[in-house]
């Protein structure tokens, strides 16, 4: 086992747009519109286009999520080992990094799929300013259905802290 700083990538993604609960179901049941999907076919088209393999995909237990995931393959994502966390359905930013903390560490590109406000807060706690002025710009500017967020750091999953990455993209996928 090696001590050495690695370096890592983590991706963070904001589900594609669902619809309302259907009568008789919960929010966690919540499907992705026809657009949603689209969108998330289009993330995962960028994500190729980056050339960017995902090692690792913690996903939230909730149906969009799943659905996001899986549109995202549809569009051109290599597709990963995928987890079901129940623990990131609407999970606060420091609830995510715990789950993102127990990442595999052979895993050097972990995906996170959940919700807001959880997402975008960890984006901001983790980020804390540092990186790429255009990204900030437009992270500013809100963190909508199907946004990505690029972060990189050097270190352990385990050693994950506030602070601690840099923002080095931001993308809204659009169909």
């Amino acid at each position: 086992m090696t001590t050495a700083a690695e370096d890592r990538v983590l991706v963070l993604v904001r589900h594609a747009e669902a619809g309302g609960a259907q009568p008789g179901s919960s929010d966690i049941e919540r499907e992705l519109t026809e657009g949603g999907v689209q969108d998330a076919e289009a993330a995962g088209r960028w994500l190729h286009e980056l050339g960017m393999g995902i090692d690792e995909v913690l996903c939230s237990a909730s149906t969009r999520t799943q659905q996001t995931a899986e549109a995202m393959w549809s569009g051109g994502c290599a597709e990963a080992d995928v987890h079901i966390e129940r623990a990131l359905y609407n999970a606060s930013a420091d609830s995510i990094l715990d789950v993102v903390r127990g990442a595999d560490q052979d895993a050097n590109v972990v995906m996170v799929i959940g919700h807001a406000p959880g997402v975008p807060a960890l984006t901001s706690l983790l980020a804390d300013g540092q990186g790429s002025d255009e990204a900030h710009e437009a992270l500013a500017a809100g963190f909508p259905t199907c946004g990505i967020a690029m972060l990189r750091f050097s270190g352990h999953w385990a050693d994950l802290e506030a602070g601690g990455a840099v923002l080095d993209r931001f993308h809204v996928a659009r169909a």
